[in-house]
């Protein structure tokens, strides 16, 4: 029979293997917990350093960094917000705060988007605008860095 002072270390180090194991769980990316209600992960930038999302599907999402980018399909300017909050079921996110558009010379903010069918509508408000879901298939890239800043304080 082993001595106790041999098999504590090896039932030790058993120990801390599995809990390092089980703590490393894959659990989804936000961008496939959004594939998972429907929506093209292109929805959402490249940058998500955390997420939360609760039973009654409320969630937090946080980004890196302030992002603004343009949408090639549409030529419509995004600014993303560090947190980005909303409720989400499946083909519908609601009550979001943290997503504006620009039109014309005026920041909106975005406060849902729908899936119908290939298409997907973004509301300002009651007016929306549809574009294909295949537009946004790949997440886009956020510069964080000094020049995203700038261009963010200039546009306000």
């Amino acid at each position: 029979m082993p001595s106790p002072s041999k098999t504590l270390p090896a039932l030790l180090f058993l120990l801390t293997l599995h809990l390092a194991l089980s703590l490393s769980s894959d659990s989804p990316s936000a961008y496939e917990i959004l594939e998972g209600f429907g929506f093209p992960k292109g929805i959402l930038p490249e940058g998500v350093t955390s997420y939360q999302l609760d039973d009654d599907g409320g969630f937090q999402v946080l980004l890196s960094c302030d992002c603004e980018l343009r949408v090639e399909a549409s030529g419509y300017l995004l600014k993303y917000g560090k947190k980005i909050t909303g409720k989400v079921k499946s083909g519908q996110l609601k009550e979001l705060n943290g997503v504006s558009v620009k039109v014309v010379m005026i920041w909106f903010g975005i406060n849902e988007v729908v899936r119908k069918g290939t298409d997907l509508y973004f509301y300002v408000g009651p007016l929306s605008a549809s574009f294909p879901s295949s537009n946004f298939e790949e997440s886009p890239k956020c510069d964080c860095g000094s020049r995203c800043s700038i261009d963010m304080v200039s546009d306000s």
